[in-house]
């Protein structure tokens, strides 16, 4: 019995044990997870503190009416604006969340579960570790905290379904850790699981297990199917957060915006190096900086330079609202890649670390649907020579997005819609 309980843990884990996670650069795994052992033992003593016995006496926001309803499940901003659509469509659906979820601009539009009960299953904390270091390996001791904070979110998720019995769960995060155990939680007690992908995904991501996934395209069915093997129905159906945006492809042949996007696991000295060569070189563009809107670090700096070099926050801007106002972007291991090359926004790829992270993380070099570039002298020499001559490339897309170029174009949410109804549907009748 306790075997199977390390291997739905191990399930739920499943990214933090891959080689991907573990060559994250230091500065962002840090942020994850403490380097140091005694730094990891005070990040549980205050998840414990903070979280745990905190939560026991915080008032949590009373849900609305979640009992046999469609649960629109999300972790992050990202994650409602891919669902958001879904709302209008399926009228017994809600948006729910966990407890500490950070949901940014969206945070009071989510019913939350309280965590607060969690705290009752760490007696099988040690027991877990130790059948997760027999399993894993020696990264089960290396990352011993996030065993520590996933610890609880299995029972606590059949504890929830027990009770609310949604009618189904939609997903739009398929890896991080209490999606995961909801996930199987809700496959153990029989109910309809649906995942929309909301980025781009790699080889490194736990397999497909939920009864629908509806992925974008061709380039995610491949990698899922190199990740294990896939449960359930797949359906390509594009990208329903970018329906809207599709009609308004930049078609101008000149370069005078640039966006750059920077992930939380790119280095600030690397950003702000490129910056100053750009701006210095080129005067007349005007370059814009867009951290992840998860990033919490300080982009002061920008201020430093002039008028060509701005910012956009995007804790409050949407990625494609940022994306309109750009001729071409730079950015490294990123999916915005994918959605501003489908507005016919020219992409570079430009590293901003010197780790050993995995280059071209989502295989978009390799693909051709951006251009690789090595250091700033080329960057620069290309977009000089792009600059009154850019090129149309929205074609590129089309081994990532199923749609593109077909009567479905701008039409992915009324795709993910059917197939949903249809599948909810079907497993009524059986």
């Amino acid at each position: 019995m306790f075997r199977k309980l390390v291997k739905v843990y191990a399930n739920i884990l499943h990214l933090r044990f891959t080689d991907a996670f573990a060559k994250l650069p230091p500065a962002t795994l840090q942020a994850i997870s403490p380097n140091s052992v005694l730094g990891r033992l005070r990040f549980i003593i205050l998840y414990t503190g903070g979280r745990l016995f905190l939560n026991i006496f915080l008032p949590v926001r009373k849900p609305e009416n979640i009992k046999g309803k469609i649960w629109l499940y999300v972790v992050s901003k990202n994650n409602y604006e891919s669902l958001h659509f879904l709302q209008n469509k399926l009228p017994d659906s809600v948006f729910v969340a966990g407890q500490n979820k950070e949901i940014g601009i969206y945070n009071q539009k989510v019913n939350r579960l309280s965590t607060r009960f969690k705290f009752l299953y760490y007696y099988k904390f040690l027991p877990l570790n130790w059948g997760l270091y027999r399993l894993k390996g020696k990264r089960a001791l290396r990352f011993f905290d996030l065993i520590y904070v996933a610890t609880g979110y299995y029972e606590l998720s059949i504890r929830y379904l027990q009770k609310y019995k949604p009618a189904a769960i939609i997903f739009a995060n398929d890896h991080n850790t209490d999606p995961r155990a909801l996930l199987l939680a809700a496959n153990k007690l029989n109910i309809p699981t649906v995942y929309i992908q909301h980025a781009s995904v790699s080889t490194s991501f736990p397999p497909l297990q939920f009864s629908l996934s509806l992925l974008e395209g061709q380039d995610a069915l491949d990698k899922y199917q190199q990740c294990g093997p896939v449960t359930g129905e797949v359906k390509l159906i594009g990208m329903p957060k970018a329906d809207k945006y599709l009609t308004q492809k930049n078609l101008s042949t000149t370069i005078r915006r640039v966006g750059i996007a920077a992930n939380i696991i790119d280095e600030i000295q690397p950003i702000k190096a490129l910056l100053e060569a750009l701006f210095q070189a080129l005067p007349d563009i005007i370059f814009t900086l867009r951290p992840h809107p998860g990033d919490k670090r300080n982009f002061n700096f920008v201020k430093e330079f002039g008028a060509n070099i701005r910012f956009s926050d995007g804790k409050k801007e949407q990625a494609f609202d940022f994306l309109k106002q750009q001729d071409a972007l730079i950015a490294a291991d990123s999916s915005i890649h994918l959605e501003a090359t489908m507005l016919n926004i020219l992409c570079f790829y430009y590293r901003f670390n010197t780790t050993e992270f995995i280059p071209d993380y989502y295989g978009y070099a390799q693909n051709g649907l951006v251009e690789e570039v090595k250091d700033a002298n080329q960057l620069i020499n290309l977009l000089r020579k792009y600059q009154n001559h850019r090129p149309l490339v929205y074609e590129r897309a089309r081994y990532y997005n199923a749609v593109l170029g077909t009567e479905y174009e701008g039409r992915s949410h009324e795709l993910a819609t059917t197939y949903i109804l249809e599948h909810l549907n079907k497993l009524k009748t059986v």
